[in-house]
């Protein structure tokens, strides 16, 4: 379904990039796997990308530094040329209390959070736009929608996204490219292992499904958004949270 479609999945070493990675390789895409520092586990997951039918390759790039992502879009075009897929996943989170947040808390979260996602998408807009099938998928929160106690910052940014994500629909509409968001609710992933039991059951008591998303639950709705099948779904915002209201 995806055959000969280079995808580009930022923050990819891990987690739910990780399983997005894997997920398109599996439709036979080439898979760009980007990341900032975990060059052996980027490895792992190219290599995964091989195992499943597709084509990986890890590309390090720092998303909040747009000349790193710009240099790696140039990369991938010498490699795949232009991109038709990007997946803007990479993202950080720093937790306090509001009145415990510094200044410099807030612009680290918005530098990668949201400022990675403007490098990302701004060094494969025209490659997207240009695209037979050109894809924009932005990953965001349950967060965003709800808000989350010691999570200003992080909320901000997720929630920032709904309002890119519709605007470049609207920009990308003329050229037949989409641009959608997915909104995951709390995923078995190591950021939540870092979640104390006490208030793992206390989130779980809110969600209707009675369980956290596995990266599988993610990964199926991005490969739908990549894929020909959503081809008249653009500006959307996806929830994969269990039910939980927003």
């Amino acid at each position: 379904m995806l055959e000969n479609q280079t995808c580009v999945v930022t923050g990819a070493s891990r987690g739910i990039g990780r399983g997005i990675a894997e997920e398109l390789g599996r439709h036979g895409a080439n898979v760009v796997v980007n990341y900032r520092s975990s060059e052996a586990a980027a490895h792992e997951v190219a290599d995964a990308v091989d195992e499943a039918g597709g084509n990986g390759v890890p590309l390090q790039a720092d998303v909040s530094d747009a000349d790193e992502v710009d240099a790696m879009a140039d990369r991938v075009r010498e490699l795949y040329g232009p991109a038709d897929v990007l997946v803007n996943n990479a993202g950080i989170t720093i937790d306090k209390k509001f009145e415990n947040m510094t200044k410099s808390d807030w612009e680290t979260v918005m530098d990668v959070n949201l400022g990675g996602v403007f490098n990302a998408t701004n060094a494969f807009f025209e490659d997207l736009k240009r695209a037979d099938d050109g894809r924009l998928i932005n990953i965001s929160s349950v967060v965003g929608q709800q808000g989350n106690y010691g999570q200003a910052n992080y909320a901000a940014t997720k929630s920032g996204l709904f309002g890119f994500t519709r605007t470049l629909a609207l920009e990308l509409a003329s050229s037949g490219s989409t641009a959608n968001c997915v909104a995951p609710g709390f995923v078995e992933t190591d950021m939540l292992d870092e979640v104390p039991e006490r208030v793992q059951q206390k989130i779980l008591d809110r969600i209707p499904l009675s369980r956290f998303a596995t990266v599988d639950d993610v990964a199926g709705i991005v490969r739908f958004l990549a894929g020909p099948d959503s081809g008249y779904m653009t500006g959307q915002v996806l929830a994969v949270n269990g039910g939980m209201e927003w």
